[in-house]
């Protein structure tokens, strides 16, 4: 299998043996939006794939709860936030129904190890410490850049710090600030790691000091992943063999974010369009690159999950090659041809093996909803169109506490098993 590796440029093929992935996971500190969901999929998507193909596979998925982010997001209530956070976070990737990574790691549990990481570093001279913080040395690192194509000489200062010996240098450790609740005791005092050492770290630690694959998404290419890269070169660890970054969402054109006031959270997208939709949404578009998330896009993506069901409800005859479905994958994972693959088979035990690997294997138990179902529905469907909401919610509350879950399309409603 070869998949597109960032640092050389080009498709790299995998090792044989065990592969073992890092995929870096979610600041927590409020509701993840449905952006934040591609690089957990894709990394569960290559997990299922390659042990569908006898591979060995360790798949890692850290929680970042410490950070800048949840200071500022709750001032001297910053653990409970993340705690809060982080179920919010796995109670919305549970619901998309691939499982859950072998490991995932939260920044708060391997404090000791990072400070350990970060005495390493001082005594080899790649990092020095002032007032209480703590900072890794650019210049010594002539590399510095190459995951990212930026020139070290023109990078610019990623922290601001006058105290530092160059502006470029990053923090490893920062210093406890009176608003800042969570702290540990280190040698430079009592403070709290930096972002970039976190993923280091962990990943050494569940990993090893090298490992397959490294992802995330492609705004954490530089400062994130180009900090990961030296802080472990500088102890002589090889790290990521494979550095693999998903485009990012798109909304009407623009990148999904908070400050641009278009944020669908997983949550939210899921309870408007079913896991199903939202799967075979991000099958719609190559992991590498960046995917439009807009009205149409999820009605089409409905409308082809709709069109599996409609196979599975038909007769199962032969038509498959699965051949050129496994082809499409082993070439940089591409989603779009294997989907396009998939539509033209009839063969319904083939079908089901493939959609398997997407966790989309259930639209081949999908039945018929019984008729006191149905008339809930359509009593549903008459309340929402007489405005009376609150006769809406309690009527969907009926239906789904039956086993069901009524979705609203264009033409009515659809009821699909839970």
């Amino acid at each position: 299998m070869q998949l597109y590796d960032t640092l050389t440029r080009r498709k790299q093929e995998l090792p044989p043996g065990p592969i073992r992935m890092y995929f870096c996971g979610p600041t927590v500190y409020q509701r993840a939006h449905i952006g934040n969901a591609r690089p957990f999929v894709l990394g569960m998507w290559l997990r299922a794939w390659l042990r569908s193909q006898g591979r060995d596979v360790q798949l890692v998925h850290n929680i970042t709860d410490i950070n800048d982010r949840i200071y500022e997001a709750a001032p001297g209530a910053s653990a409970a936030l993340a705690a809060r956070a982080t179920e919010w976070y796995l109670e919305d990737t549970d619901a998309l129904g691939l499982g859950r990574p072998d490991e995932l790691p939260k920044a708060t549990d391997f404090v000791p190890q990072i400070i350990r990481f970060i005495t390493e570093l001082i005594d080899a001279g790649y990092a020095y410490e002032v007032e209480g913080d703590v900072y890794f040395r650019v210049a010594r690192d002539p590399g510095y850049g190459r995951l990212s194509g930026q020139r070290p000489d023109q990078v610019e200062e990623q922290e601001p710090n006058p105290r530092k010996e160059d502006p470029r240098d990053f923090a490893l450790w920062k210093a406890n600030k009176p608003d800042e609740d969570t702290s540990w005791e280190s040698p430079w005092g009592r403070g709290r790691p930096g972002w970039h050492i976190e993923c280091s770290v962990m990943a050494e630690e569940l990993l090893g000091p090298v490992f397959e694959i490294h992802g995330g998404g492609l705004d954490l290419v530089f400062p994130h992943h180009e900090n990961e890269l030296a802080q472990s070169n500088a102890l002589g660890h090889d790290f990521a063999r494979i550095w693999t970054h998903n485009g990012l969402l798109r909304f009407t054109g623009s990148k999904m974010s908070k400050s641009e006031g278009n944020i669908v959270t997983i949550r939210e997208a899921i309870e408007r369009w079913g896991r199903e939709a939202i799967l075979l949404y991000f099958m719609t578009g190559h992991w590498s690159k960046p995917i439009d998330f807009s009205e149409d896009t999820m009605t089409a993506a409905q409308a082809r999950v709709d069109g599996f069901r409609e196979v599975f409800r038909g007769p199962s005859h032969g038509g498959g090659d699965w051949e050129a479905f496994a082809g499409a994958l082993e070439d940089d994972f591409n989603t779009p041809d294997a989907l396009a693959v998939l539509h033209g088979w009839r063969d319904q035990e083939l079908l089901r093996r493939a959609l398997d690997v997407f966790g989309l294997a259930t639209l081949a138990d999908e039945k018929e909803a019984p008729p006191e179902i149905v008339e809930l529905a359509e009593k549903r469907r008459q309340a929402r169109a007489a405005r009376d909401f609150d006769e809406a919610d309690r009527l969907r509350a009926e239906i789904e506490a039956a086993g069901w879950e009524a979705r609203d399309v264009a033409d009515g409603f659809q009821l699909v098993p839970k």
